[in-house]
């Protein structure tokens, strides 16, 4: 493996050395060290993100709650991309640019498309402003086949939610099975892209998030075991 102080290197490439040797998979970092490491590099924190294009893990606290803002953790390595032909980028893993995140937030209503919180709203019970990113969310087309689009989430959900895959063949088949009343109170909260929960349904969400103790305490105020 070459040296990560190689000058003949490409930035990214020497990031990527760097990280094997110097970090060490499972510590975190700062960018403080990563620019003393790279002394006078310009833009050596764009060329770390790069090596996610070619599946390597690095979390920052968005992914990680445990980091502070300031540090990022070195998860696992990805492509060896020091070696000749692996660092040619991967066709549909590019970065997300401003435009396009710009659009997608719009396209989403500015909002988390798992909770609905807005960028700024306070979690319930909290006093955690939401913060909304771009994810990348692999999708089940009808035909079986799999794509991999964006989706705007808040920290709390993407970090909840890095495995899932999203199933349009299924929503359609279900939606496909409604009757038309259904069908019609569906199309409404589409439209208005938003679904008002009753009382009742927001004491059982609010039930199913209090500890063992707490639940114990509401059943036994309904009468039940």
């Amino acid at each position: 493996m070459p040296s990560w102080q190689d000058a003949g290197l490409g930035t990214m490439k020497r990031v990527a050395l760097w990280l094997v040797s110097e970090i060490g998979e499972g510590n975190t970092f700062t960018k403080e060290q990563l620019r003393e490491a790279f002394p006078g590099v310009s833009q050596v924190d764009r060329r770390m993100r790069d090596l996610r294009d070619f599946g390597w893990k690095i979390n920052t606290s968005r992914e990680d709650a445990g980091l502070d803002s300031h540090e990022q953790r070195f998860v696992k390595p990805g492509d060896p991309v020091w070696e000749p032909g692996r660092a040619t980028r991967k066709t549909g893993t590019s970065a997300i640019g401003a435009g396009r995140r710009r659009e997608v937030l719009s396209k989403d209503g500015n909002m988390c498309r798992s909770c609905g919180i807005t960028p700024g709203e306070i979690y319930a019970g909290t006093h955690e402003a939401a913060q909304l990113d771009i994810a990348r969310r692999e999708v089940v087309k009808p035909d079986g086949t799999r794509a991999i689009e964006l989706v705007t989430e808040c920290k709390r959900c993407r970090l909840g939610g890095q495995s899932l895959t999203a199933d349009l063949a299924k929503v359609l088949q279900q939606a496909a099975g409604l009757n038309p009343i259904e069908r019609r109170v569906l199309s409404d909260w589409i439209a208005a892209n938003q679904r008002q929960f009753s009382r009742l349904e927001q004491i059982w969400s609010d039930y199913r998030s209090l500890p063992e103790a707490s639940r114990v305490q509401l059943r036994a105020e309904l009468g039940l075991r």
